[in-house]
């Protein structure tokens, strides 16, 4: 049985859907001003390895992910760039779905933009008007009465009279209230803009994903993710706006992946160690990445380090220099790592038990391939399906662990020129140089494999 840990109620309990066999998923997805980094992978990694998992269960998934492409960073750079909202926008998209295809991410089922979705806000938040639940402000903007919401910080357990004690209303400011929020903002001169009953303007980012989420997947759903980042205040509005203007509960689970850290310490800009996803691709096989994200369990906070990205490659080199070994053959295999690996994924998507039955998958594998037992192309078929059921496994074992070469790294054509020189060595007996040329390659961490086939290669992690 399905257990899902839900951050509202703060419990692991069975997964009952909506619909018997169907499961409704939004993720919060990006704002589309910059390129994405290492924060926005995991978030990323973490819900597609959920999707697949569950696809491969028979679970019928409508993942959808949104897409921010208006806000005030977004404007700000527009105009910084001296560009038009919706080029800056469109060639982020771009580089986006570039950085997640590297990583073998797929796809979302739908992935709606705000600016696609403008009458449905402008029609949430008339309804919320309507209702009382929010107000129109002299100075053009609409904002949401928060503590006209009986339930307002039941997702963060937060406190209303603490939260309002805690607050205070700027010089100027033309809310009722300092924990009143933004539902429509006043254009500024200049701005891009929509018409709306209020005057021009574009909407806040909270009252976006209520719209498109409803549109999406209805008023209630089953799940809802994002990042560490998101429970306050985002995802404490959405509740509130979608529950006022629907009446009816918004989400039945809540999801969310762990932080990132740098070294143990915050990623942050103004700690220097904030690094984009191409940024790490340039140094690091997209798949190592992917493994790594993968790793931990998603609830976790994850530590980017040198030392963790090389942990990632050892492991992940051990998968597949024993599918280097045997050719993978469907075929029917008497023993229980599928079964005890789905066990892991179904308690709340345990990723790290799952990686550790696979490797004792390899384990076996590597026995019955050493001894030549004929259950092997079985063994290893069964271990490339769990790792596809994971997004990972999928390459030729070879093309892996030869990989690209990264600046400076020696390249694929001169490691075989030097295995070339050290074939003709031992061709002549000259074993000294044979070893010379083992070692040099060696130390720039080459490993050479011998064999009645020749010789093999692949760099170390």
């Amino acid at each position: 049985m399905l257990q899902i840990y839900n951050t509202l109620t703060r419990q692991k309990a069975p997964f009952k859907p909506l619909v018997d066999g169907h499961i409704s998923m939004y993720v919060c997805g990006i704002t589309v001003y910059d390129y994405c980094h290492i924060g926005h992978a995991r978030v990323m990694v973490c819900f597609d390895v959920i999707t697949r998992y569950l696809r491969s269960q028979g679970w019928k998934v409508n993942y959808v992910r949104n897409i921010t492409d208006v806000d005030d960073k977004i404007i700000k750079r527009a105009q910084d760039n001296n560009e038009p909202v919706d080029v800056l926008t469109a060639r982020m998209i771009g580089a986006m779905h570039e950085d997640e295809d590297k990583l073998n991410v797929l796809r979302p089922d739908q992935e709606p933009k705000a600016t696609a979705h403008i009458d449905d806000i402008v029609t949430m938040v008339s309804s919320l008007i309507d209702k009382g639940f929010a107000y129109a402000a002299d100075n053009g903007d609409v904002y949401y009465r928060v503590e006209k919401f009986e339930g307002y910080g039941k997702l963060t357990r937060q406190n209303i009279e603490e939260l309002r004690s805690g607050s205070r209303v700027e010089v100027g400011d033309a809310k009722e209230s300092p924990l009143d929020f933004v539902l429509w903002k006043a254009a500024k001169p200049g701005e891009v803009s929509w018409e709306s009953p209020w005057g021009a303007g574009r909407p806040g980012w909270h009252i976006e994903c209520s719209a498109m989420s409803k549109c999406c997947l209805g008023e209630t759903f089953d799940i809802h993710g994002g990042g560490p980042d998101l429970p306050f205040p985002h995802h404490e509005n959405e509740i509130a706006q979608s529950e006022a203007a629907n009446g009816c509960q918004y989400v039945n689970y809540w999801m969310h992946a762990g932080p990132v850290r740098v070294n143990k310490e915050k990623m942050s800009k103004s700690l220097g160690n904030f690094f984009t996803i191409r940024e790490v691709l340039k140094s690091y096989d997209a798949e190592v990445v992917r493994f790594f994200l993968s790793s931990v369990h998603y609830r976790s906070y994850i530590d980017y380090s040198e030392d963790s990205l090389k942990d990632a490659r050892s492991g992940l080199e051990r998968f597949y220099q024993a599918l280097r070994s045997v050719e993978p053959v469907e075929g029917v295999v008497k023993n229980d790592f599928t079964e005890r690996f789905n066990q892991a994924m179904s308690d709340d998507f345990n990723t790290p038990k799952a990686f550790a039955v696979m490797f004792e998958l390899v384990n076996e594998l590597n026995k019955a391939s050493r001894e030549l037992l004929p259950e092997a192309p079985a063994l290893a078929y069964q271990l490339k399906s769990l790792g596809g059921v994971l997004g990972l496994l999928q390459q030729n074992p070879a093309a892996f662990l030869q990989g690209e070469s990264k600046a400076g790294e020696i390249t694929a054509e001169q490691i075989e020129a030097l295995i070339e020189d050290r074939k003709q060595a031992r061709s002549n007996k000259d074993f000294a140089a044979s070893d010379r040329i083992r070692d040099e390659l060696a130390a720039q961490g080459i490993i050479l494999k011998d064999s009645r086939e020749g010789t093999t290669w692949f760099r170390e992690g």
